[in-house]
Formats: C-alpha cells, sequence, structure tokens
C-alpha cells in the first residue's frame, strides 16, 4: 500500500498512511491492535508512539450544531454504539442528522496510546481508528436503524481505508457495548455480504466487530468535533457507498432480538438514505421523521 500525504493548510487534515496491513487481518474477529500487538496489547504508552494528550485535559464539549453534551452525563436510557467508517468527519455528520440520535462525537478508539492525539493517530502509528460514538434513545431509533447507515454509508470492502484514504486509522469498524449490538452486528455483516455478492460485488467484507466490552472511547481534538458544520470548513468526505442496500430486518435477524426492529420506514431511506457525497452536500440540521 503506497504512503500517501496530503496537507492543506487551514483545516486541514493530514492523510498519511504508513502501515501496510492486508484486509484479510481485519477479518479474523480482532481488532488491529491485537493484529499490531501479536494479542500482547497491553495499552502501556510505549506501546507504539509514546504518551498522548496529558491526564486531565478532557473537559466538557457541546455538539457545534444541537448544543448537547457530547461528552456527557447523557440523559437516562440512552445507549451508546461506536462506528469507523473512514474520515470522522463524514461519518459524524450522517449519524448527527438521524432522528433519535441524541448526540455524536468524533474520537479514536481501537489502539494502544493512552489519550493519543490527532497527529499521532493520522500518522498510523497509535493503531486508533478515526470513530464516531453514537449516542442515541432506543426508545425513538433501534440500533438495526444505525446498522443501516453503518453499512449502506461506506464500502466496507476496502480494507485498511476508504477511498482516498489509506491506512489502519481509515478502517470499518463496529465497537459494540452489548451482547446484542454485537450479535446483531454480526447477523448484519453476514446478510450485508451476501446482498454485495448478489450484485456481483463479491469482496468480503473487511469490517473489524469488537466487544462487549468496547474499546476506550478517546474524544478528538475539539476542531474536529461537527467539523463539516463549522464555518469555512474543508467539505471532504472520502466515504464510497456501494448504493447496495441492507436485507430487510425479518431476513437476517436473530431469532431471540425481534424487539430491535427498525423505527425508520423505506420512505425515509429514500429520501434521506447514504448516497455520494451526501455528507457534504446535504443540511446540517437533524431530520425530523
Amino acid at each position: 500500500m503506497a504512503r500517501r500525504l496530503a496537507v492543506v493548510a487551514a483545516h486541514a487534515r493530514v492523510h498519511i498512511g504508513p502501515v501496510s496491513v492486508s484486509a484479510p487481518q481485519a477479518r479474523r474477529g480482532k481488532s488491529i491492535l491485537s493484529w499490531l500487538t501479536g494479542g500482547q496489547a497491553s495499552g502501556g504508552a510505549g506501546d507504539h508512539d509514546g504518551a498522548g494528550k496529558p491526564e486531565g485535559q478532557q473537559h466538557a464539549m457541546s455538539h457545534f450544531v444541537t448544543g448537547r453534551t457530547i461528552t456527557g452525563p447523557y440523559p437516562q436510557g440512552m445507549a451508546t454504539v461506536v462506528f469507523g467508517t473512514g474520515c470522522f468527519w463524514g461519518t459524524e455528520k450522517g449519524f448527527w442528522r438521524m432522528p433519535g440520535v441524541f448526540s455524536t462525537a468524533v474520537g479514536y478508539t481501537g489502539g494502544s496510546t493512552p489519550s493519543p492525539t490527532y497527529e499521532q493517530v493520522c500518522g498510523g502509528r497509535s493503531g486508533h481508528n478515526e470513530v464516531v460514538q453514537v449516542v442515541y434513545d432506543p426508545e425513538k431509533l433501534s440500533f438495526a436503524d444505525l446498522l443501516r447507515q453503518f453499512w449502506e454509508s461506506h464500502d466496507p470492502t476496502q480494507g485498511m481505508g476508504q477511498g482516498n484514504d489509506r491506512g489502519t486509522q481509515y478502517r470499518s469498524g463496529i465497537y459494540c457495548h452489548t451482547a446484542d449490538q454485537a450479535e446483531l452486528a454480526h447477523a448484519s455483516k453476514a446478510a450485508y455480504e451476501s446482498a454485495l455478492k448478489g450484485r456481483a460485488l463479491g469482496r468480503e467484507i473487511t469490517t473489524e466487530i469488537v466487544g462487549p466490552p468496547c474499546p476506550e472511547f478517546h474524544f478528538a481534538e475539539e476542531n474536529h468535533q461537527q467539523y463539516l458544520a463549522k464555518p469555512s470548513a474543508r467539505q471532504y468526505c472520502s466515504a464510497m457507498p456501494t448504493g447496495v442496500s441492507l436485507p430487510g430486518f425479518s431476513t437476517w435477524c436473530p431469532v431471540d432480538l425481534g424487539a430491535h426492529i427498525p423505527f425508520l420506514p423505506e420512505e425515509y431511506w429514500a429520501e434521506h438514505g447514504p448516497k455520494p457525497g451526501c455528507t457534504i452536500n446535504g443540511p446540517n440540521t437533524p431530520i425530523s421523521w
């Protein structure tokens, strides 16, 4: 995998993908951290790239679009999951617009450096992935709805990268807090892979599904939070939706998890479902449905 470097002045991303990993490494049911460390990941400061941000630096942050807290505490009854679909700017916008989502935040997970910085993660040296934490109300939005947004908003067969962004920090991943989330994630993965093969897109899905427990989520720096909604933001998203829909919930739902039936109807997905360029061309406001 060729090393790629792109530096853009104001509000820039630094795209560096120095770690070469073949796609099958992401298909073994382990996080990339386990592979990088030979299964000996300790999370110690010296594992990959030394210490990250100083302890105690994290402070309360509010969502730039909704004004709600992104760092917590969250209202009682909220559920949380973490997704990675490549560059976290566009990933986050796709999720914050969904009805039933309370809050979103970009950050890093699945690596070893404590409290990593953006530069460490973007350099591919810490083992972390660029991800989005989604806090949602399960009485208004099903985990199955979130999974559909996840699968249809990117190409989950691209291994260590997405679109123009290459490197382990841009891998596809689902990081689960509960056993139900993990079981549904694995079942939906199998269904989506079959759907891709049915459309002659026969590549294997390389998405890693980790947890429970969910790996520690580290909040990214404030300038990256809700980045695409901010004035003068560089409107960039490398996600490559396949155009293939996740099959109907009843065709892949585990027999004991029918309570997670989707809330959002097909009409919603026809109007608001992921499409190429949708995150940078669409409005920032949450969708009312």
